[in-house]
């Protein structure tokens, strides 16, 4: 009709937009306990040792151990410690190339981004190797990571050998024998590896970062 308001016809409603599916990336912890674990097994069978004989020497289980070689269980760094001592090796040579015969390293130099790194995700701490990895080094230099919360766990632990550091940022608090000193940025220690110790990250919210050196001296 003339004069008359033109009806607009109602716009076609757009087809419902479907949520783009989010991509979950899959963790890589479980990856990392299975390396940490095929390592583990590669020493022993170099060293010749049964399951039945590590299981002897660190008073753990045969059934942890096959889970830890299988990747099935994270061990804490005092379980790696203790496995470590009984295979002869430092805790370097649970982490980085893969160990042999001859484990010595000729490598002098580590790059940045060549960094091996050993993730304890489920206490909070990781380690990264700094100098070249070899499983019959026995000076090792590391950078260690401490979550929030992180700790190497309530009970002490030893191993075979001498260990010293530097905090670089944040606080850590560590315990040896019945001691504990809070110790902050710039603030260094030192003590010998059989000596009953552990370490923590008090902090709610602010990481810590260690300079710390492990120097293996027993005969392995």
């Amino acid at each position: 009709m003339s004069g008359g308001k033109r009806l607009r016809k109602p716009a076609a409603a757009k087809p419902a937009r479907k949520p783009e599916a989010k991509t979950i990336a899959k963790p890589a912890e479980p990856a990392m306990d299975v390396a940490v674990g095929r390592r583990i097994r590669d020493l022993r069978r170099v060293r010749r040792f049964s399951l039945e004989t590590v299981a002897a020497r660190t008073s753990l289980s045969i059934g942890f151990l096959s889970q830890i070689e299988r990747g099935l269980s994270s061990p804490s760094l005092r379980v790696l410690a203790t496995l470590a001592d009984v295979l002869g090796v430092g805790i370097a040579a649970l982490f980085g190339a893969s160990p042999n015969s001859d484990g010595a390293s000729d490598q002098v130099v580590t790059r940045g981004l060549q960094r091996p790194e050993l993730k304890l995700w489920r206490t909070g701490v990781s380690k990264q190797l700094l100098s070249p990895a070899g499983a019959d080094n026995r000076l090792n230099l590391f950078l260690v990571h401490l979550e929030p919360g992180g700790s190497t766990g309530d009970e002490l632990y030893t191993h075979d050998g001498e260990e010293a550091g530097l905090v670089l940022e944040g606080e850590m608090m560590l315990t040896v024998d019945t001691e504990t000193w809070s110790l902050k940025s710039g603030d260094s220690f030192r003590f010998a590896s059989r000596r009953p110790h552990r370490f923590s990250n008090p902090a709610d919210d602010t990481k810590a970062v260690v300079l710390w050196v492990n120097c293996v001296t027993g005969a392995g």
